[in-house]
């Protein structure tokens, strides 16, 4: 079985989980601005997701002799490590809550904000708990200054939304068709302007009939009132009209719960709270992983299975013969859930080699959702020089925070355990 030794292997494999956590969220949110609704869109993630899980268990858990304080994937398949598979599991449901919450985030926030706020809640409360956990193998000196600046780099990215609302608000008070709209609709409630769009109803096809993004009509330039709007026709989630506290509060509750997941994987792969019995081995961070996903896996099929019948938020009904139907832009979603599934793998990997904590520097991936966010979406675009300004000074703290993170690294005694 391959194991990281060295601190220089474990940061790349971090690196390299940062690219990949930062880059699956912008494919889902594509596909909901797109008008494919988020419950088909997270079942096809989360089939892949699970496949990659169990890929790297299979092959990276498998190379070389199993032995007797680390054996590999398959034989550590049949061991008494019960105590173990549960942390690994209830991590997983935790992760799958979160992933599952934020798709919805998104929309009512921005990808951006939302990235933001999700981890910095991650990195306050897991990285505190993971260094307490990894017995304080990580340097205290560096690790909470790094934390530090993370919170500051929240702050800026607060400002840097209100900063943009700000600028999109005005982009739409300016335009006369933005008036007409909302004067239209202020008299009645958002959910019934929804149902007048067709969203509430029963659809066979499971995709809203203004879902098309290869719409007739002019495209208009990306930034301006008229794309906003433009935006707001196409996707599947209806986000004028709502309340912020909607959108924050799924996001607050969605940082909760991937504060939670990193140390429960922690607990299943060191047994820091002594819960197996005597003898029998720690899992191995690949055959945790895998419980670790059956169990975020079996919890997206249940939950998503049950909105495609009864959805949330307005959204319409669709149904799993919809769903198999359903193939446009299926495969950014498979896609997406590769690249996460190998971004938690890599980012538990560099976690069991030099801490959890400093393993959590993936949590920048902020930056890499704000680059696709600019690139896909135009986030930001035609917004004031103010609002460049403090998004450019967020990056730049993330930068240093990430930085800061990884060199706090240390190297775990008796990994092979």
């Amino acid at each position: 079985m391959y194991v990281i030794e060295d601190k220089g292997g474990a940061i790349a494999l971090m690196l390299a989980s940062l690219l990949f956590l930062g880059t699956w969220p912008a494919l889902l949110s594509l596909l909901e601005q797109r008008g494919r609704l988020p419950q088909h869109t997270y079942l096809d993630y989360s089939i892949t997701n699970f496949l990659t899980a169990l890929l790297i268990a299979l092959t990276i858990g498998q190379i070389g002799d199993a032995k007797p304080n680390m054996p590999n994937f398959l034989t550590q398949i049949g061991q008494d490590n019960w105590p173990s598979i549960l942390f690994a599991m209830g991590g997983g449901i935790a992760l799958s809550l979160g992933n599952l919450s934020t798709q919805y985030a998104w929309a009512f926030v921005g990808l951006s904000v939302t990235e933001v706020i999700t981890a910095s809640i991650t990195v306050v409360i897991g990285t505190t708990m993971n260094y307490f956990l990894d017995d304080r193998i990580n340097k205290a000196e560096i690790l909470f200054p790094g934390v530090g600046c993370f919170l500051v780099a929240v702050f800026l990215g607060s400002v840097v939304h209100s900063s943009n609302a700000a600028d999109n608000a005005k982009k739409l008070s300016s335009s006369s068709n933005y008036k007409s709209k909302t004067s239209f609709t202020a008299e009645q409630d958002p959910s019934e302007d929804i149902k007048s769009k067709g969203q509430g109803k029963d659809l066979e096809t499971g995709i809203p009939p203004n879902s098309n993004s290869d719409t007739k009509a002019q495209k208009a330039k990306v930034g301006t009132a008229e794309y906003l709007m433009e935006l707001e026709n196409r996707r599947s989630i209806k986000v004028f009209g709502s309340k912020a506290i909607l959108g924050l509060s799924i996001t607050f509750f969605a940082g909760i719960c991937f504060s939670l997941f990193s140390p429960a994987f922690n607990l299943a792969t060191n047994d820091q709270w002594h819960t197996l019995k005597q003898g029998v081995p720690h899992l191995v961070v690949y055959t945790a992983f895998f419980y670790f996903s059956c169990s975020g896996f079996l919890c997206a099929i249940v939950l998503n299975i049950r909105f495609l019948y009864k959805p949330v938020l307005g959204l319409p009904k669709s149904s799993f013969t919809a769903y198999l139907k359903d193939c446009k832009g299926r495969q950014w979603a498979f896609l997406a859930g590769v690249l996460c599934g190998f971004g938690n793998g890599f980012q538990f990997m560099g976690g069991q080699a030099a801490g959890y904590a400093a393993a959590d520097a993936v949590q920048a991936l902020p930056l890499v959702s704000t680059f696709w966010g600019i690139l896909l979406f135009g986030e930001y675009r035609r917004s004031s020089k103010k609002t460049y300004v403090l998004l450019v000074s967020m990056l730049l703290m993330f930068v240093v925070a990430v930085a800061i993170l990884m060199a706090s690294s240390g190297h775990r005694k008796n990994s092979k355990n």
